[in-house]
């Protein structure tokens, strides 16, 4: 199993370190760097929106998003400590190859919507702080590209370290913006109890939550947490996500100050002197001067944009990085990762400005966030489904308040975000001179992805529901078995599957043996996981049928045999010849029908494949 941006797994020891702040110390950073994409400049636009036409209605909306991410990214960090798989990982080893395929296309087309906002956010605050034009500050964007490849050869603290400065940066920055603006503390208060003035307000409030939780950031937070090492026992790991907790809540409450902040700063300026129509960053900027008396104002807005979108663009290359390797088992350099993500992004953004001109950088933005919305579910739920997963977790798996909180909120966040695409799609149908196009080409794609998002949330429930129907346990098939005293064959195997064609099987095999001889269970596991990491791999159906396999190994051995058992991964007519030539059998003893692939072999060629490759006699039983 290929290690989670390998270059940096466990790279900070935890272990030597005492308890107290200390302790605590080593585990922070992680969050930080996620924590950057609750603030990038695809935030920046709708708070803005909400500041200016609603003033301080919405921080509760804030508030809110907030703490949703916050649950959202323990889960994250929950996956990453426990199991030691980032979460495209944990989707690969766990869905078929051709949906996980979809979900890297997804995830990799988030990425790069992602980085389109902080291009676009980092151009804009060059665009403000320096005079350049629009679109030289786009091209200039390409030389942080080698930014990460230095960072990451210094080491994830150094990384991290550096994420933290930015942060610091944009926060220091909008506390020097709250003292010139002055806002009204009362009302920032009275902003914190729910309402909806109008529709209005409710489709800007749809934009802060939609645009809130960035799908990357769970793959990002899965992974960065496994660059810590310790205690792989259960108090370790439970200190580990204790102490992540921790390190997700400070982060992500700063964030929330920053995303309260610029709404209030809109608030404070923009609402309060009746200019609601603000919702463009460069407008933002160019009002802030002459609306609170001070050049700092507008040139602290401009550094703090720039600060996002710089730090922004760091995680989401790593965020990259992360999704292909997890989800391909593919690696390339990442500064060759790098320039990809950023050519993706910048070509369209230059294509646009140069054809309709600066003044569309918002709508870019908002686009950016469209695309982002679409692919929100795809992560949230998957996630859901694997940290509730008792086999998966190993006893850390969540509890039952927590699931039901987790799939409101994804309910919540999936619902709104469907319909801001919802209502995307229908603006482009009602404008649109060729809508006949978007009818053949984006609707059914919609649909597409709707029936997608509908089977990522039911397979694990029918997979669930189907395990508990089908007749697993060797205690509920009734066996019969026969006893013979005196036999010649000493060494038995026989493949079993817990269906009833272990039944004829096994007594055929006492029959063979009676209660004098050996005999080794074998049973194959072959999903999708066991093919591609073999004994490494820990997914519910292999826990499921190692347990299975030691009820059968008690039952009958309660019943005077000599049982022990061998579990296998991969293609049973390939894994079976490997365990018979490796031991020192007399025979090997099948059944011919199964609910498993099992079936399979003992059909056709293959059949004729496996007895070729063993050296002792086959019995195939009917």
């Amino acid at each position: 199993m290929t290690k989670s941006l390998e270059e940096v797994h466990e790279s900070v020891s935890t272990e030597n370190k005492k308890k107290g702040f200390r302790k605590i110390l080593a585990f922070l950073g992680p969050a930080y760097l996620v924590s950057v994409g609750y603030m990038d400049p695809g935030n920046w636009a709708t708070d803005i929106a909400g500041g200016s036409q609603f003033g301080y209605t919405l921080v509760w909306v804030l508030l809110m998003s907030n703490l949703m991410a916050l649950l959202l990214q323990s889960l994250s960090a929950r996956l990453g400590i426990v199991t030691q798989r980032d979460l495209a990982q944990a989707s690969r080893e766990t869905y078929s190859k051709y949906i996980n395929y979809i979900l890297y296309f997804l995830a990799e087309i988030a990425i790069a919507a992602c980085d389109l906002a902080e291009v676009l956010g980092m151009a804009i605050g060059i665009n403000l702080l320096f005079g350049i034009p629009l679109l030289e500050a786009v091209l200039i964007t390409v030389l942080d590209t080698f930014l990460l490849l230095f960072l990451i050869n210094k080491g994830i603290r150094k990384m991290e370290a550096f994420i933290i400065a930015l942060v610091a940066i944009i926060g220091f920055s909008f506390i020097f913006e709250m003292i010139f603006a002055e806002p009204e503390v009362h009302k920032i208060f009275a902003g914190l109890i729910p309402s909806i003035p109008n529709s209005a307000a409710l489709y800007i409030a749809i934009g802060i939550i939609g645009a809130t939780v960035m799908p990357h950031n769970l793959y990002l937070h899965s992974s960065l947490v496994q660059t810590r090492k310790f205690d792989r026992t259960p108090a370790g790991i439970k200190q580990a996500l204790k102490y992540n907790f921790i390190d997700s809540t400070i982060a992500l409450n700063l964030a929330f100050f920053v995303n309260a902040a610029i709404l209030i700063l809109a608030a404070a300026t923009f609402h309060k002197n009746g200019m609601f129509e603000v919702a463009e960053i460069q407008d933002a900027h160019k009002f802030l001067e002459p609306l609170l008396g001070t050049k700092w104002a507008p040139a602290l807005f401009a550094i703090a944009l720039i600060a996002a979108g710089q730090s922004s663009t760091v995680t989401g290359t790593l965020a990259g990085q992360i999704v292909m390797e997890g989800y391909l088992h593919f690696r390339i350099q990442p500064w060759v990762r790098r320039i990809i993500t950023r050519l993706i992004a910048i070509i369209p953004a230059v294509i646009v400005i140069l054809i309709y001109g600066e003044s569309v950088t918002g709508k870019l933005l908002i686009l950016s966030q469209v695309i982002l919305s679409l692919q929100l579910g795809f992560a949230i739920i998957p996630l859901i489904h694997f940290v509730s997963d008792k086999s998966k977790m190993n006893g850390f798996h969540i509890s039952r308040t927590t699931q039901v909180v987790s799939w409101i909120i994804a309910t919540i966040i999936v619902s709104l975000n469907a319909k801001l695409v919802y209502d995307e799609i229908t603006s482009w149908l009602e404008n649109s001179d060729h809508p006949t196009i978007l009818w053949l080409t984006v609707v059914p794609l919609a649909f597409g992805f709707l029936a997608l998002l509908l089977y990522i949330v039911f397979k694990p429930f029918i997979a669930k529901f189907k395990a508990k129907t089908v007749n697993h346990s060797p205690h509920n098939l009734n066996l019969h078995f026969s006893q013979k005293k005196t036999q010649e064959v000493k060494n038995i195997a026989v493949s079993v599957d817990f269906s009833n064609a272990d039944e004829a099987a096994l007594n055929h095999a006492f029959e063979l043996g009676g209660m004098d001889a050996k005999y080794t269970l074998i049973h194959i596991v072959e999903t999708v996981g066991a093919l591609m990491y073999g004994i490494h791999i820990h997914d519910h159906e292999t826990t499921i049928d190692e347990k299975l396999l030691l009820e059968y190994k008690k039952m009958l051995s309660e019943k005077g045999f000599d049982i022990e058992t061998e579990l296998g991964f991969g293609k049973p007519n390939k894994t079976i010849p490997e365990i018979i030539n490796s031991g020192n059998f007399d025979i090997l003893v099948m059944g011919t029908h199964g609910h498993t692939g099992l079936k399979d072999i003992l059909f056709g060629t293959t059949v004729d494949k496996l007895r070729h490759k063993i050296s002792i006699p086959l019995l195939i039983v009917k």
